[in-house]
């Protein structure tokens, strides 16, 4: 990371999410390797960070000597801001290298509202928008993801589209890179021409768009052997690569746990669910590869919660014996699995009896829709007694807050569907828990009619009919113990303009972006108005662009990306939904015909139930990990640093990577008793974030073992630890009573411009009182005496003082705070002063 970079780091909020130091980054030597890729995420770190694609992907290309991948994240609004003032570009966080000199720029495309976040990367960059713009000397810029099923919308930014998964496309492609670079450096006709070739690449400049009267989009593909993309697919997941070393991030990310895969895909065949038709054929992990992906993940984590992902993790064949045997292996080492939710009716008492073993927060159930009609319309295929009995067991096995998830606006809805919402609602309410208050959370979003589904063709409703909609459901759903929260029915309107639009979208998304459209899916960042002004100016009417159905007979802009699906499967899925008749799921009945498999190397992949527990080596705890008796444990002092990047560090931040460090390096704790067991360790005072410090301490309790040496704890968990922070000595503790407490903490603190003033400290020594005012998160406003509170200040030149300031309760203050007052500096000098606790 360059020193720029470290400048304006104190600047702004959460600077964590800029240093690049988190374990297991990878970071390599940009002279001994041929191709640099950037792997860029639309949104913030701790939203990309969660990301489990981008993982993989980076696991991927670093296992290559001759390629570094590095990640990339969309600034947030004030590092952005701090970016243009200080003309500093856009750069990686492994290694601080400017977007720009990258040869490859890979994008995410996970939702439509991150669209100008895009831009965003690129400008800050220094890199045209439109492909056209771009000749050889800057990267080139592709994509991937669930968006590029139809990426007409923003086609013309990108040299190369991926459409399926990504696995084994992004190897070749970069493989075909370094063959090109090699021989045919300068000619980049040549390349594309040569990612054509490979299944799952889409090229937007092969192809011309024409628009007839009415707007409606038809490529024109330049060359007649590439008129369509096939979508690329993983046969097999027990065969693709894994990431079991992950990036561990800081902060506090969206998901901050260990993420496991079971399984590809769905059959469920739910009419609305994009994702359930391109994610098909369903392709589940074995149970032996999953056992081994967590035994290594843990050791190379540190982890405390796993969590098993899928589009529909109940559905997983085995789950009920793969959360065995990882509860078995797991509960040893306090380590929790969580499931994100269940369908209604997939939980079976076995699986119900394993679940009262697990860590709970909140039980998310998604019915769609309230009414049964409705519901066969949709294809959900699940009765209401389903739900009730699945409430029920989550009762029972403990939890206390569910969480449902329905749809407004969905196709043939009448206003009895919406008032089955509330009816239902009502009768869950009755469902009393197992102990303590029930608390149902209902969550309301638009229906969006998605490509490549049965209902793409359909319209969406108006924005007056969605509010209609939604605050008739808060005013009757204004109920004790129930919660009623909902989409932003502008933000729905949007997202279902660009995930059906034409290639004419691309300039008014430019045009929407310089007006200052940013993280349009954040609500405190959305700007409905901003957007309302780019289509008016465009001449663009937003509802034409939502309230008209597609015409089936003529072309749709996504029809040269091909899915698998045909649209007869889907035009038949549309005719069922308007009869109300169910689809039956195709994992155990007979196939749909929907046309993604050819039962060859294309085919449902079912784990079976043959997997013994503990048949593996792999599946037995490690033994230096295991949890002791309480009764033999000691409890150690850890002395330590905490310099550089890592001053950036939050305390809980730092906790957080200090004991997932411990656990890494392999060192048992003591825990407390209950049902959510905590590690016993304790910290003294916390750090502000932006001080350093040569000598701060905590306490663990560890095991009374011969065969742990105090002495080697210390390079144990030095090891695991990020740039930074670093142990210095480990000792046996002194019993509670006779540690020491720090009156008063001495700082020293530099500046970098401006002075500290001689005679503002000589009238603040000879002042009798100096207030300083602070307002607390409650709003009050509370003044401090820091007369009071500071021990001793003294110049140790123009630019350096030393400071002591008494630890009293209600006397505390930050030394900064008292700098500014006394010697009245300004904000941006204050903030990059250099501070260091002695």
């Amino acid at each position: 990371m360059n020193t720029k970079i470290q400048d304006i780091l104190p600047l702004i909020e959460m600077p964590s999410r800029y240093l690049g130091t988190e374990i297991n980054s990878v970071r390599k030597d940009h002279d001994k390797i041929l191709l640099r890729f950037a792997l860029a995420f639309p949104d913030l770190y701790e939203i990309g960070t969660s990301h489990f694609g981008i993982q993989i992907l980076y696991h991927i290309l670093n296992t290559h000597c001759n390629i570094a991948a590095e990640r990339v994240y969309a600034p947030a609004a004030d590092m952005e801001e701090q970016l243009r003032l200080s003309g500093i570009p856009i750069s990686s966080l492994e290694s601080g290298t400017s977007l720009k000199n990258f040869d490859i720029i890979g994008f995410s495309l996970l939702y439509e509202l991150n669209y100008t976040n895009i831009l965003t990367i690129l400008d800050l960059a220094g890199i045209p928008f439109y492909a056209s713009q771009r000749d050889e000397s800057f990267p080139f810029i592709i994509a991937g993801g669930p968006c590029t099923c139809n990426p007409e919308p923003v086609a013309d930014f990108f040299d190369a589209v991926v459409v399926g998964d990504g696995e084994k496309v992004i190897m070749e492609m970069a493989e075909a890179w370094m063959e090109w670079k090699k021989e045919h450096k300068g000619n980049k006709e040549i390349l594309l021409k040569k990612w054509a070739g490979i299944e799952g690449v889409y090229i937007p400049c092969f192809f011309k768009p024409e628009f007839d009267e009415s707007g409606i989009q038809t490529l024109v593909p330049y060359f007649p052997e590439y008129t369509k993309i096939t979508r690329t697919i993983i046969p097999d997941l027990n065969l693709s690569p894994f990431p079991d070393s992950p990036v561990i991030p800081f902060g506090r990310p969206i998901h901050d746990r260990l993420r496991i895969e079971l399984a590809r895909g769905c059959t469920r065949g739910c009419r609305f669910c994009q994702a359930g038709m391109i994610y098909r054929p369903v392709r589940e992990r074995s149970q032996e590869n999953l056992v081994k992906l967590v035994e290594s993940a843990i050791k190379s984590t540190g982890y405390e919660d796993i969590s098993l992902l899928s589009l529909s993790t109940g559905d997983y064949s085995c789950i009920a014996s793969i959360m065995k045997q990882l509860i078995d292996r797991c509960i040893k080492d306090n380590i929790a699995i969580s499931l994100p939710s269940l369908r209604a009716g997939t939980l079976t008492p076995e699986l119900m009896e394993l679940i009262k073993k697990i860590r709970k927060t909140g039980f998310t159930i998604a019915p769609e829709a309230a009414s049964q009609r409705l519901r066969n319309v949709i294809n959900k295929n699940i009765v209401e007694q389903d739900i009730i009995d699945t409430v029920q067991d989550a009762f029972k096995a403990g939890w206390q807050v569910i969480k449902l998830y329905f749809m407004i606006g969905l196709p043939t809805e009448t206003h009895e569907d919406i008032q089955s919402i509330v009816e239902l609602v009502k009768n869950l309410k009755k469902i009393k828990p197992f102990k303590g208050k029930a608390q149902i959370n209902v969550s309301a979003g638009t229906f969006i009619p998605k490509p490549h589904t049965p209902f793409q063709w359909l319209p969406q409703i108006s924005l007056e009919q969605s509010k209609e909609k939604i605050y008739w459901l808060k005013n009757e759903l204004n109920i004790p113990g129930v919660k009623f929260k909902w989409q932003n029915p502008e933000v729905s309107l949007l997202e279902g303009i660009w995930s059906r639009g034409n290639r004419k979208l691309s300039n008014l998304l430019v045009s929407a972006y310089k007006k200052g459209c940013r993280f349009d899916g954040w609500s405190d960042q959305f700007r409905y108005d901003l957007w309302q002004e780019t289509f008016e100016q465009a001449q663009i009417d937003i509802k034409s662009c939502i309230l008209k159905p597609l015409d089936m007979e003529k072309p749709l802009p996504w029809d040269h990306i091909d899915m698998g699906l045909t649209k007869k499967f889907l035009k038949n899925e549309w005719e069922k939904a308007v009869q109300e008749k169910i689809t039956q799921d195709c994992r155990n009945k007979d196939c749909n015909n929907c046309g993604v498999c050819d039962f060859d190397t294309i085919k449902p992949m079912i784990c079976k139930e043959a997997f013994k527990e503990n048949c593996s080596e792999n599946n037995k705890p490690a033994p230096e990990t295991k949890t002791p008796k309480n009764d033999n444990f000691i409890t150690i002092e850890v002395l330590y640093s905490k310099q550089g990047p890592a001053k950036y560090f939050g305390h809980l931040e730092m906790v957080s990577i200090f004991f997932r460090a411990i656990r890494r390096a392999g060192i048992a704790l003591k825990y407390s008793q209950g049902f959510h067991p905590m590690p016993r360790i304790s910290f003294n005072d916390p750090l502000s974030i932006g001080i350093e410090s040569l000598n701060e301490s905590f306490y663990m309790a560890v095991p009374d073992d011969l065969n742990i040496k105090i002495k080697n704890i210390k390079d144990q968990i030095n090891k695991q630890l990020p740039k930074g922070l670093a142990i210095h000595k480990c000792q046996l503790a002194p019993p509670k009573s006779a540690r020491h407490k720090f009156e008063s903490n001495t700082y020293q603190i530099t500046i970098k411009s401006g002075i500290f003033d001689e005679k503002a400290l000589h009238g603040f020594e000879q002042s009798q009182e100096c207030f300083l005012t602070k307002t607390n998160k409650k709003g009050q406003i509370k003044k401090i005496n820091i007369k009071e509170t500071i021990l001793k200040l003294e110049l140790l030149s123009s630019q350096q003082v030393e400071i002591i300031i008494n630890n009293a309760p209600g006397k505390r203050i930050k030394p900064v705070e008292a700098l500014k007052t006394i010697f009245n500096l300004s904000d941006q000098i204050i903030k990059q002063a250099s501070i260091i606790k002695l």
